[in-house]
């Protein structure tokens, strides 16, 4: 790179304060953008370049950026974002290191604020590859006092760092070491985008994070160290309780967020908190509001302990005194209280208020996890309810989208029961709300409509993996959507199923409960895709709630006439269903009506499911055909046993029947192995029992007619033939099953009754 002439001065080479923030947008940009005159389109177009904007008399031209260019940039946005206010201006500071005049080093990024100044080479690729940056190393190393000899001239008092980040490089242990033992901070790619989103998160107050991590064990400059404390022990730990100003804290704290930039400080436990929470915070102890709760902290004691200079002892092992703190950076972990101690960053009381801390001794990290789960989720169990009410607030500010993703559905569940607007208002349980006859929804049931509807789509931490139908970027727009959608879709069904919404889970309510309420829910996410999928560019996510709505409605009245038409029996089946699977047997049920009335109407999956459900019906029907069968092939023999002794089979079968299955054993014989052959009896079928039962009336009376007449035939037409058509049913349906034909619900149930009766013995006849 040919550098241009600088001056002597690093901070002729620096952007005006002033101009930071816009400069942190366009680095933060993912293109590059010029603005030329019209006629240099075709130059840049062979560069790359495409036309973005026309105006009058120039266009404005974009082009990715090149992957170094887009670290670099990201980079120096990270340190502007983190309160950095001196940064190069461009891609040409150079730091002067030796005598001679071209003995001058180009730096990537120059970032200094009061008391730091860290000098930054940036290196990336464009595919992941292992680094060994040898030269990179060697050229700090030997550069690094007269670049230091520069700095000190403008920057007297600052501490410097020398930082190598890096972008899509793996950095192998002994590199790592290599780098560290050049006293250079390696700041891989991840680390650089934990301190971009930290620096969101907590705005200027995510600089004490670095500066902890960066300068972990220097003394402080400065820093009054001296607090007046109280040492105790607690479960065998040492600690300290004493009120110290919280920008003395903010210097000395380190909070374990778990993330790539703490993977040395495994284990790590906390997350990240939203700035508007910290606004909030700054904002509440402005007025003059306070926190009464200590912030728990664990000191790093150092190989001899903390100073404690004890006035007296005050009893048993308390003792009161002068606490000494260590001075130097990262020497106090957060547990407990983080958006307390940093939403004070922001508050002009940071100096004069004193917070109440709770100071244990060099706890391990582990023994801090425990702590922290001790303190935020192993108190007395919260119910679910309760608990879902609680995850709507806590995770709908997430930085993981997978957690703002849930807390979207809780928090729109939540709403459904409370909103006056809302056709659900007090039928959903919240929080530890008891339940009753109407209000028996639960935030789960909701939550679960809206998760499998798809209205939201699916997320991995950081990205969107398949869009909503209704997501609309940030949860506050999705969910203002959303609610009026459901709200109008629902007091849709509310308002044409009067009765049902009174009784809610009373005595004949099968709609206003928590499977109907799931599969309605789900069914308005269906209507959407199936809207969607029409033609046209119908983007949901472009419509407003009450189109989609208008649109949803001539298939939610199939749906109101199919469940309105039901009578009190088949009501009670739903109502019945229980189970993992019953919210989807039910929601499957609702599509499958919309569907017989409506055939365009055919979701993405019914058609497999009906015809597992038929699968299903033919699995239980083969397995009862086999049952009857069994059944039949030991009574019937049995009893012309009993009839007709060591001869049964002669004198008990016609002819015919002899003849055929003498044929079929020799032929299924002819390659068994000896003690292996069937004889014949084995060949008959199941037809071929009603054959024997009913070849002559006296051996059907005598034997056969109190044993295989079905309950309720006792009378029917045909004599012995009618009474044992049933055979030939089963007969029938077992040719079905063995070639795959579907099973009807009837026959399922005629199977079902039959195996009752025969097999299982529960019913009888009245002969």
């Amino acid at each position: 790179m040919t550098l241009p002439p600088q001056g002597e001065l690093i901070r002729d080479a620096l952007v005006p304060e002033k101009s930071i923030l816009a400069e942190t947008r366009r680095r933060l940009a993912p293109v590059l953008l010029q603005t030329v005159p019209p006629t240099r389109i075709p130059e840049l177009e062979e560069q790359g370049w495409v036309v973005d904007t026309r105006n009058k008399r120039s266009v404005r031209m974009r082009k990715a950026k090149p992957h170094d260019v887009a670290f670099e940039d990201r980079v120096w946005a990270t340190f502007a974002k983190l309160g950095f206010t001196s940064l190069n201006k461009d891609r040409f500071l150079t730091l002067k290191y030796g005598p001679g005049i071209g003995e001058r080093q180009q730096i990537d990024v120059f970032a200094a604020d009061d008391d730091v100044v860290l000098v930054v080479e940036c290196k990336s690729t464009a595919e992941t590859r292992t680094g060994q940056f040898k030269k990179e190393i060697e050229t700090i190393q030997g550069q690094r006092a007269g670049m230091l000899r520069s700095i000190k001239n403008e920057y007297e008092n600052h501490k410097v760092k020398f930082v190598l980040a890096t972008n899509n490089y793996g950095v192998t242990k002994p590199t790592a070491e290599r780098i560290a033992d050049a006293d250079i901070i390696h700041m891989g790619d991840e680390v650089i985008d934990y301190y971009l989103a930290l620096a969101d998160h907590l705005g200027a107050a995510a600089r004490f994070q670095l500066l902890g991590n960066l300068f972990a064990g220097q003394k402080i400059p400065n820093l009054n160290h001296e607090v007046v404390a109280i040492e105790a022990s607690m479960g065998g730990q040492k600690y300290y309780s004493f009120s110290i100003e919280p920008d003395r804290l903010l210097k000395l704290g380190y909070i374990l967020h778990r993330n790539k930039a703490n993977s040395s400080l495994m284990p790590t436990y906390q997350r990240l908190i939203k700035k508007t929470r910290l606004k909030n915070v700054a904002q509440f102890v402005d007025s003059g509001g306070y926190f009464p709760n200590s912030l728990i902290l664990s000191l790093e004691g150092g190989p001899r302990g903390l100073q404690f200079d004890a006035f007296r002892k005050v009893d048993g092992q308390t003792r009161a005194g002068i606490l000494h703190l260590p001075q130097t950076f990262r020497a106090a972990y957060v547990i407990d209280g983080q958006h307390r101690l940093y939403g004070y960053s922001a508050s002009a009381r940071a100096a004069t208020d004193l917070i109440p801390v709770v100071a244990f001794v060099s706890l391990s990290r582990s023994a801090q996890m425990r702590m922290f789960m001790d303190v935020n989720e192993n108190q007395q169990a919260v119910p679910k309810n309760l608990r879902n009410t609680l995850n709507a607030d806590l995770l709908y500010a997430s930085d993981d989208l997978r957690e703002q993703s849930k807390a979207l559905k809780l928090v729109l569940a939540q709403r459904l029961g409370e909103d006056k607007v809302s056709p659900l208002y007090g039928r959903v349980q919240v929080g530890e709300e008891t339940k009753t006859p109407l209000r028996c929804l639960t935030i789960d049931a909701v939550a679960r409509g809206l998760d499998r509807g798809g209205f939201i789509g699916t997320f991995t931490k950081s990205e969107v993996k398949e869009i909503g139908t209704f997501y609309r970027g940030t949860n506050d727009a999705t969910c203002d959507a959303l609610f009026e959608y459901l709200a109008l879709g629902i007091g849709h069904v509310r308002e044409h199923l009067d009765v049902q919404y009174k009784l809610g889970s009373a005595e004949g309510g099968f709609v206003f409960i928590n499977n109907g309420i799931e599969s309605i829910i789900r069914l308005l996410g269906d209507i959407v895709v199936h809207n969607a999928t029409q033609g046209g560019d119908y983007d949901p996510r472009l419509q407003n709630s009450r189109t989609l709505y208008e649109d949803a409605v001539p298939y939610l009245d199939s749906m109101i006439d199919y469940l309105a038409g039901l009578e009190p029996a088949e009501g009670l089946e739903y109502r019945q269903l229980y189970g993992s699977g019953a919210g989807t047997k039910y929601w499957r049920r609702l599509q499958q009506a919309v569907n017989e009335a409506r055939p365009e109407f055919n979701p993405p999956g019914l058609e497999e499911y009906l015809l597992d459900e038929q699968k299903q019906f033919n699995d239980e029907s083969r397995d009862m055909i086999d049952a009857l069968e069994a059944f039949m092939k030991q009574d019937v023999r049995k009893r012309l046993q009993d009839r007709y002794g060591a001869e049964w089979f002669k004198f008990g079968v016609p002819r015919n029947l002899r003849v055929e299955a003498g044929k079929i054993m020799v032929e299924r014989n002819a390659d068994r192995v000896p003690g292996q052959e069937i004889d014949e009896w084995d060949c008959l079928y199941i037809v071929n029992y009603r054959d024997v039962m009913i070849q002559t009336q006296e051996l059907w009376q005598e034997l056969f007619e109190k044993r295989y007449t079905p309950p309720g035939d006792e009378n029917k037409p045909g004599g012995r033939k009618g009474r044992t058509s049933w055979i030939a049913s089963v007969s029938d349906l077992r040719n079905d099953v063995a070639h795959q034909r579907t099973v009807s619900v009837d026959d399922h149930d005629l199977l079902t009754t039959l195996h009752t009766w025969l097999v299982k013995g529960q019913t009888d006849n009245d002969l």
